[in-house]
């Protein structure tokens, strides 16, 4: 290059342009071209400048060392190195690297210095240059200085915390993070209370390359209607974007924004631009741009906002990241030990399982309250245990106590061989069709047949007794699934096949109706051809489920008639929504711990559990909101290695008032169960009424029995419409919903009609016994009730029958006792009449 185009070159592409030509020519003289080859130290920190360089192809950058902790800097072509150090006699600030072949322009250090003692006009402008930047620096200064004060009170300085957990959730959101930082489109952060929404933005922000400009935080409930601390005054003070540059702004809690600044905040999204406020008077103010980047943090999504958003994070709660917890608790544990100087504690398996059944609607707020409290009170402790954490209680768990925990034994022989299968398969299975045998075979009669006793004295006062504590027990030991499953197992033996799956759908819409059907046509059967004394027939009704379980059992999977067709099945589902026991799971430990649902599915022994074929209703224990899905054959107990199954008591049918839904199908069976009470004593009912129905002859004997059973269910929807007519002012709740009230009576008038059976009956077995075999038993002990006892107790269950009704129905209905006087009515008028026909 010739020494007027070096000139040239240096006035155009350097910092010496402010010298004279005449000193530039005198420069341009003594440099020297040296190429350096890349990844060269050109300048060691630390050491006098060995000559002045200029850049004129290639790149450098400076090193960062313990001394000198600024970010790298790089140098580019025209850049001139070392003219400070020069000029003032000081060291190099740091090294210099090359990160590429360099062709540099290098004055050597004397010779330099030479031309400034001998152009003494270098060292003035030089420090007129220092004095203009000085100005600049002095007036940006004072910038900054107005800037910081004016976002002091809203500035936010760090993110509290990354996300914690390792769950799908947890990934998706820092997926989402990382996203949302590549970018400066706005954000949109919802979701429930206590969820760091505004930690997220923070994230979001120093995650991204504008991580050094600040970031700020705006309550939208404090902000002024005018919106002038934000948007600024016209000809006045500057607002926050103003101030904020190429900053973040986080408006907090979005939903309590003045509905006059919405459209503003709209147009600040959507374009960013923002109006600062006129005074009144004055004209309106030119939209003035912005480069802030603005994050909208509400709990539910706005559909206004959210068409100007650029992304969108929705933030799961805390109960549907069950798996995070632990990983939670331990994250706060050490950082409140450590903030304190204590010792880390443990968090004992049985306080995670814990607190992992707790829903948290506080989220992670309540989470880390939680776990402070829990150090504090467990002081010198080593262990955070259960008891510490004693308001992690659920709703659900409320009023319930886990019987597998308070007896360990009975623990113990629920998940052995005993139950259920070694009753079943080496009792049950025999012992059925020995008492069927006998029904064929035997004598006909009950007072001579104690299979036909055993049927209707004992088994059906028994089990309806039973129904308000154990629910579907019999379920679990039936015989008619006994034989379901062998025909299941040896079908498939025999003709090796794939079973069907469930038409669940059509079994949730059909099933209930088609078992309302079949218990229609057993109630005829058994009033019109007297089943209850008539052994054969007997016999004939209980091989007849017994066909339906083992034909279904043919064709599908598992138990399917057990689950949707069963007659007998359906009512005691129907009776166990009254029990004060129930088998349930605790959600939080299976969805935190859970990856395999062998309870559900099934499969190989894992930890304490054992190997099943999972639940033969294809029930989850922790999805079930009432008992009439579960027949406690405790499979999911046997199962479950994390130790999630519960068997708890409880207050009887509290689902009934608190997750229960009802079902139409229901509601039927229960009102022809209802309706069952009358159809039992037909005769009693007519003298009672003074009808004079002939039932010997069969249409007749058949029509009166079908209006007996609708009528009780007629008396019930007339109530309801009564209760509507004269409450206009105050709307119930669907008949459906109401009908379940009734549900004590119906099952305490089933067991008051069974009584005289059982307590007048059941106590001859062993002369009815001797008489079945053909053998003289008069001599043999008989133990049966005075009837003034019988009366007694069937009176005492039909007046705690129908208080209980009233009871539920209150809790049911959520209503003053007056709005529903009709239905508590017909109550007390259907008890009144069973009394009549009963115990008179």
């Amino acid at each position: 290059m010739t020494s007027p185009d070096t000139v040239i070159w240096l006035q155009e592409r350097t910092a010496l342009e402010i010298l004279s030509p005449t000193v530039l020519e005198a420069i341009a003289q003594v440099m020297e071209l040296q190429v350096v080859p890349a990844n060269t130290t050109l300048v060691s920190e630390g050491t006098p400048p060995q000559a002045l360089y200029i850049v004129q192809n290639g790149q450098l950058e400076s090193e960062t060392s313990q001394t000198n902790l600024a970010l790298p800097r790089g140098f580019l072509p025209g850049e001139v190195i070392h003219l400070k150090e020069l000029l003032l006699d000081e060291l190099t600030p740091f090294a210099i690297t090359t990160l590429s072949e360099c062709q540099l322009w290098v004055v050597p250090a004397a010779k330099f210095r030479e031309l400034v003692t001998q152009y003494p006009e270098i060292n003035q402008a030089f420090f007129r240059l220092l004095a203009q930047e000085l100005a600049q620096v002095t007036s940006a200064l004072s910038y900054e200085q107005e800037r910081a004060v004016a976002l002091r009170p809203y500035l936010v300085t760090k993110a509290q915390r990354g996300i914690v957990g390792t769950s799908r959730y947890a990934v998706r959101l820092r997926e989402q993070i990382r996203e949302a930082s590549s970018d400066r489109k706005s954000v949109e952060i919802f979701g429930e209370p206590g969820l760091e929404k505004d930690n997220i933005a923070t994230l979001i922000h120093f995650s991204s390359p504008k991580r050094r400009e600040p970031i700020i935080k705006i309550n939208c409930g404090i902000l002024q209607t005018s919106g002038a601390e934000l948007f600024g005054r016209a000809g006045g003070k500057p607002g926050l974007l103003e101030w904020l540059g190429e900053g973040s702004l986080i408006l907090n809690n979005i939903q309590e924004l003045p509905q006059e600044l919405l459209p503003e905040v709209a147009q600040l999204l959507q374009t960013n631009t923002y109006t600062p406020i006129s005074r009144p008077g004055e004209p309106k103010a030119e939209p003035l741009s912005t480069q802030a980047r603005i994050f909208i943090v509400s709990e539910k999504a706005d559909s206004q906002i959210e068409r100007c958003i650029g992304h969108v994070i929705k933030v799961p709660p805390l109960r549907v990241r069950k798996a995070d917890i632990k990983a939670q608790v331990e994250y706060y544990s050490s950082l409140y030990s450590r903030a304190r100087g204590l010792e880390k504690q443990r968090i004992t398996p049985e306080a995670l399982r814990r607190l992992q059944a707790y829903d948290f609607p506080g989220n992670l707020k309540e989470l880390k309250n939680l776990v402070e409290r829990a150090i504090v009170q467990a002081g010198e402790g080593k262990e955070l245990t259960e008891e510490i954490f004693w308001s992690a209680e659920p709703q659900k768990k409320q009023f319930r106590v886990n019987l597998l925990n308070a007896y360990p034994g009975l623990r113990r022989f629920l998940r052995s061989d005993w139950w259920p299968d070694r009753i079943n398969y080496g009792f049950t299975f025999a012992a059925f069709a020995f008492l069927v045998g006998v029904l064929f075979i035997g004598p006909q009669t009950r007072d001579r047949n104690f299979a036909l006793n055993l049927f209707w004295a004992w088994w059906w006062p028994f089990f309806l007794f039973l129904f308000p504590f154990l629910g579907r027990i019999w379920c679990s030991i039936c015989p008619f699934m006994i034989y379901g499953e062998i025909t299941q197992k040896l079908s498939l033996w025999l003709f090796p096949r794939k079973l069907q799956r469930w038409p669940r759908e059509k079994a949730e819409k059909w099933g209930g109706w088609f078992l309302f059907g079949l218990f229609t046509l057993i109630f005829l059967w058994e009033e019109l051809w007297k089943l209850e004394d008539t052994a054969y027939l007997s016999a004939c009704l209980l091989l007849l489920i017994t066909a339906g379980a083992m034909i279904f059992s043919a064709i599908f999977e598992r138990r399917f008639w057990c689950r949707y067709l069963c007659p007998i099945g359906g009512m005691n589902g129907l009776f166990a929504k009254l029990s004060m026991t129930e088998l349930r799971a605790q959600q939080g430990i299976c969805s935190a711990s859970c990856t395999t649902y062998q309870c559900y599915k099934g499969g190989p022994q894992k930890g304490e559990g054992m190997e099943t074929n999972g639940c033969p209703l294809y029930s989850h224990p922790a999805q079930l909101e009432d008992n009439r899905d579960c027949v406690l054959c405790m499979t999911c107990l046997k199962a479950c290695p994390h130790r999630s199954v519960e068997f708890n008591l409880r207050p009887p049918g509290i689902e009934l008032w608190t997750t229960h839904i009802a079902h139409n199908y229901e509601v039927a069976l229960l009102f022809l169960l209802l309706g069952g009470v009358y159809l039992h004593r037909l005769p009693e009912l007519q003298a009672w009424l003074g009808l004079n129905v002939d039932l010997t002859i069969f249409w007749q004997h058949l029509g009166l029995s079908l209006l007996v059973l609708i009528v009780p269910a007629a008396i019930c929807l007339v109530a309801y419409g009564l209760t509507q007519l004269f409450n206009s002012g105050r709307k119930p709740k669907k008949f459906i919903e109401l009908a379940y009230g009734y549900l004590p009576l119906v099952l305490g008038g089933n067991f008051a009609h069974y009584l005289h059976l059982g307590l007048g009956e059941g106590g001859r077995i062993l002369p009815i016994t001797f008489a079945t075999f053909g053998f003289n038993g008069e001599q043999l002990p008989v133990l049966i009730a005075h009837p003034a006892v019988i009366d007694f107790l069937q009176g005492s269950t039909l007046i705690l029958s129908v208080l209980l009704t009233v009871v539920l129905t209150q809790n049911i209905a959520r209503q003053p006792l007056k709005a529903l006087l009709w239905q508590h009515l017909a109550a007390i008028g259907l008890a009144a009449s069973m009394w009549m026909i009963i115990v008179f």
